[in-house]
């Protein structure tokens, strides 16, 4: 569901230290050289992404909502799915802090599925909007025999969704205030069932925290 943002800084990072590695001459340098550099190149790569998280949201530090607030949100049940799971989290890494929220909603057959996941983006929200999330800065209206995939506007915040009608899987992403990513992937279920869920979600209530954590 969610892009996890540090495992793609970690990928990042690996991928520039790999093409530096490249340009070097190894039997020109000594151990405890290319360590340095290493090391080197890992507090450069740390400021490089804490500078352009900080780029994006004009200089802001923004400190991630407790997890616990965006928990709160996830409904007891979406129709007659009952919720097998509850979880949540605050990840940090690299100057990197994201905290989220997911939950499973499953039928007593187990047929049907639907994953939920809130996430604040916090101070790289307009980092992940772009880099991640590539629909946002995009006008998709995609069909083919199988199913489609558009975006569209919900209560007034850029949305994605893809749905494939052989197996009557979706999803559903939703950027709010720029700030929080409001995922929906179902399983058996078709996309009305899925923006139903979607409706459950208090999204004027998660565009409220949009302020939190802001540090001016």
């Amino acid at each position: 569901m969610i892009k996890n943002i540090l495992l793609i800084s970690v990928f990042i990072f690996f991928l520039i230290l790999g093409c530096g590695e490249n340009k070097q001459n190894p039997e020109s340098q000594t151990g405890n050289t290319q360590s340095g550099d290493k090391k080197g190149d890992l507090e450069n790569f740390a400021e490089n992404m804490k500078n352009l998280s900080e780029s994006f949201n004009e200089g802001k530090k923004v400190n991630p909502v407790d997890f616990r607030d965006l928990k709160a949100l996830l409904p007891e049940k979406i129709a007659n799915l009952k919720r097998t799971n509850a979880s949540g989290e605050k990840s940090s890494a690299m100057g990197i802090n994201i905290s989220k929220a997911e939950a499973d909603y499953n039928d007593e057959q187990g047929n049907k599925s639907i994953d939920v996941e809130i996430t604040d983006l916090g101070s790289v929200s307009g980092l992940t909007a772009f880099a991640a999330y590539g629909w946002y800065m995009a006008d998709i209206d995609k069909e083919t025999e199988n199913g489609y995939e558009k975006t569209f506007m919900y209560k007034g915040n850029k949305a994605f969704e893809k749905y494939n009608n052989s197996s009557q899987n979706g999803e559903i992403s939703v950027l709010v205030a720029k700030r929080f990513i409001v995922e929906l992937n179902g399983n058996n279920v078709t996309m009305y069932e899925l923006k139903s869920a979607l409706d459950m979600i208090d999204i004027s209530k998660l565009e409220s925290m949009k302020d939190i954590g802001v540090e001016k």
